[in-house]
């Protein structure tokens, strides 16, 4: 029996959205939890637990670099669907027997969520057109942190309407199966881009060609110092007694739609990166030294606004350059996330080296992630300027026109 195809390109769009919330919600939702899953298996070693972060460190670093060869050898979609299954194995962790049971289970899932964030970008260019792509970049740039708001203001509910944190994240896995089965039922639209781009013989992009390109370096480290300060800021900032973590998620949601308006309207793009950026250094000070809660606040604030309304634009640089193919722009983002993960998990690991150091003061440690966060700000000046292409093309158009009218 034919099932019918899935053939609305916003039906998709919701898929890739959906999709990628729920792993946020599994994802948070499972570390919420895992001080009552430890004490489940009567696990209570503080190094346990750190194994458990630094194996899912790897699992994101490692994930983006293959997904890319991942999605070369199988095909986008069926790489996409790959993904989600491996997210749907987080149905282990509520029910793992045992530590190293949970471990794998948690790196497992950390690899699918890796890959599905590379795969949102082919899947963008080959469904929609370059002037819908920003605000479906946008939109799929919010997607973690709707789903990471969910359960930090709704676990406690979803846990009464299920009877247990172990339910509710049961019921996130389950839905993660029933979103990858549907995703099967979406029409592969790489074949006829692959059909098109045979006859045209375009030029292959290896993993080679991506390293040696300078743009990807540009570009994951422009990004890199703003992923180390957020991952920092979840992670160490309430240790130091700063707490407004539930104000920058809030915040960042509204940033990113108030991005996407934005990058409909503007077409350049690296201005708002550069002011951006400058904005985030300033707020990252005040939030890492400011004496006053109200400062503190206002800063969180502005962070969550700032770090998020640029993202827009940054996501979308690499659909609006010359040339760009669904291989290469898979490479451009497999680089992009697992080069950025890579500098984030080192500035992290000095981060946390500084503080014991210190004997637990954060000065300097905060001084060092004030400085990190700087590359959003220092990389917009050397990430290329795409309206400047779009305006070249307009230019060359009338000639083309002209031409074809002599012939």
């Amino acid at each position: 029996m034919n099932l019918p195809k899935i053939n609305n390109k916003y039906l998709v769009a919701m898929l890739v959205f959906v999709s990628y919330t729920l792993f946020a919600m599994a994802w948070v939702g499972g570390t919420a939890s895992m001080g009552q899953i430890m004490a489940s298996m009567q696990v209570d070693s503080l190094a346990s637990a750190s194994f458990i972060s630094g194996a899912v460190t790897l699992a994101k670093i490692v994930g983006t670099f293959i997904a890319a060869w991942l999605a070369i050898k199988v095909g986008v979609k069926k790489a996409f669907f790959i993904s989600g299954i491996l997210i749907s194995i987080g149905l282990l962790t509520p029910l793992a027997p045992n530590y190293e049971l949970l471990l794998v289970s948690r790196f497992l899932m950390g690899l699918g969520g890796a890959f599905m964030i590379v795969y949102f970008n082919p899947i963008v260019m080959a469904w929609f057109t370059p002037e819908e792509r920003p605000t479906i970049n946008g939109i799929n740039a919010v997607a973690f942190n709707v789903g990471t708001g969910i359960i930090l203001w709704q676990m406690s509910n979803f846990n009464s309407l299920t009877g247990s944190w172990k339910n509710t994240l049961l019921m996130f896995s389950l839905v993660s199966i029933l979103l990858s089965i549907a995703w099967l039922l979406v029409k592969d639209k790489e074949s006829n881009t692959a059909a098109k781009q045979d006859e045209e013989a375009p030029v292959r992009y290896s993993y080679i060609d991506g390293l040696k390109d300078k743009f990807n370096w540009i570009y994951a480290l422009t990004y890199s110092g703003i992923l180390a300060f957020y991952i920092c800021l979840f992670t160490f900032y309430p240790k130091a007694g700063i707490s407004q973590s539930a104000l920058v998620i809030g915040s960042g949601i509204i940033g990113t739609l108030a991005g996407i308006v934005y990058s409909k309207k503007f077409t350049a793009r690296v201005p708002v990166i550069r002011w951006s950026g400058l904005v985030i250094i300033l707020t990252v000070l005040g939030l890492s030294f400011g004496n006053a809660e109200w400062l503190q606040t206002v800063c969180a604030m502005a962070l969550g606004f700032f770090i998020f309304f640029p993202v827009t634009a940054l996501v979308t640089i690499p659909h609006e350059l010359p040339n760009m193919t669904g291989e290469r722009i898979t490479v451009v983002f497999s680089l992009f996330y697992s080069i950025s993960y890579l500098i984030a998990t080192i500035v992290l690991w000095n981060f946390g080296r500084l503080v014991d150091i210190n004997q637990g003061d954060f000065t300097r440690a905060f001084t060092l992630i004030t400085v990190v966060s700087s590359t959003f700000f220092i990389g917009s000046f050397f990430l290329p300027e795409t309206a400047n292409y779009k305006k070249l093309e307009v230019k060359q158009a009338p000639e083309k026109k002209e031409s074809s009218c002599e012939a």
